[in-house]
Order: structure tokens, then sequence, then C-alpha cells
């Protein structure tokens, strides 16, 4: 099973759904006890950092989460989830859960796109990702794949941790980042599609095989 971390940021229902559309056992809690149990988590959400944090904080969500990845438990950070993994965000500024090394930066502006129109903030809308490393998460995704994206701020973990990247506005930033069983993806793939799904399905997948070798 699949534990959704319930921590009032939004977006947990449409991630469920997308799991039950692919008959992926899942729940979502705030029940450190069944967070624990769980084969793999997804930590999505929608918001501010400083409001996330505040919560995670009060209810000791934080301290599960870096339970769940000190013992190797698999964990996806997907949108919010994916920004405050790392240590700091520029949203206030707020301090992050430093799971992960790196920050979440502001779009800057001025940013332009190709027809030369000012490029809007946040990025919204349906984009590519290249990855640059094999990983499992993207295992038979072709490469024109797009995904959809809703974001103010942009990621910048530490550079042997960044696997996709994305372009929008003339820049390049990291969309997807990780390590084997501790991944984020800063698009949202239960609204992506196809291939949003198969990401979620190759994520399940890679939970069972770690399970099974634990």
């Amino acid at each position: 099973m699949l534990a959704i971390l319930d921590y009032k940021a939004g977006n947990q229902t449409s991630v469920l759904r997308a799991l039950q559309h692919l008959a992926i056992p899942s729940t979502i809690t705030a029940d450190p006890a069944v967070l624990a149990a769980a084969e793999g988590i997804i930590f999505p959400g929608v918001g501010s950092a400083g409001q996330a944090m505040g919560v995670l904080q009060e209810q000791g969500l934080d301290a599960c989460l870096r339970q769940a990845v000190a013992k190797g438990q698999p964990v996806l950070g997907i949108c919010l989830g994916c920004q405050i993994l790392l240590a700091s965000s520029e949203e206030g500024p707020t301090r992050t859960l430093g799971i992960v090394p790196g920050a979440c930066r502001k779009f800057p502006d001025g940013l332009v796109q190709e027809d030369g129109s000012r490029a809007p903030v946040p990025h919204m809308g349906w984009n590519n990702v290249r990855c640059e490393k094999d990983n499992p998460l993207f295992a038979g995704i072709d490469r024109d794949a797009q995904f959809y994206f809703v974001h103010s701020y942009y990621v910048d973990p530490a550079p042997e941790l960044a696997i996709g990247f994305t372009e929008y506005g003339g820049m390049r930033f990291c969309s997807f980042y990780g390590r084997p069983g501790l991944w984020a993806t800063q698009f949202h793939p239960e609204k992506s599609g196809r291939a949003g799904l198969a990401i979620l399905k190759n994520y399940y997948a890679y939970c069972k095989e770690a399970g099974h070798a634990l």
C-alpha cells in the first residue's frame, strides 16, 4: 500500500484518484503508524512553503518523513512536496525540511518566451522533462512526453541529485531530482495523463521490489 501524506496542503485527493485508476492500494493519512507501515509514501501538496511547514511541524509529520528516509522507505515528493524536501525556500523565506541538500528559488523577472512575449509566472501548463540520468521512474516513458506544471518557484538541489530538466522562459531548471528510493517531481504526475500515470506505476513497482529486498 502507498500512503499519501495528509498535511492539509491540498492535492491529496487527485493523487488518490490517479492511484485508484491504476488499481494501486493507497490511502490518505496523517497517522504515523500507517505511514511507517506503508510500502512507500507520496508527499504531494500545493500552496505556500511556510504554511505547509507549520502544519508538518505541528503534527510531527516532519519527523515521520525524516524517519522514513533514514530507514530507506521510498518517498516521492510532488510539487510543494518536491520543494520543501530541500533545506530552504525563498518563499517567505522559509526554512524547510532539509532532507535533501538544496534550495527552492523564485523565478527571476524578465522571463521571455520564444515569440518574444513575456513568460508568465506561475509557470502553468504542459512541458517536457529531459532526464540526463537513468532512473526507474521514467522507464518506458517517451522522451517527448509532456507533463503538467503549476509553480512560481523552482528547485535547485545538489547537482549530483538533479536528474531531469525543463526549459521555460529562456531558462533551464531542475524539474526532477533524487536518488534510489527518494525522488521528487516539480510537475504533477497525477495530472499528466498517461506519462504521469506511468511514473506513479513505476514508483509503486519500485516500492514493491524495495519491500521484498528488506
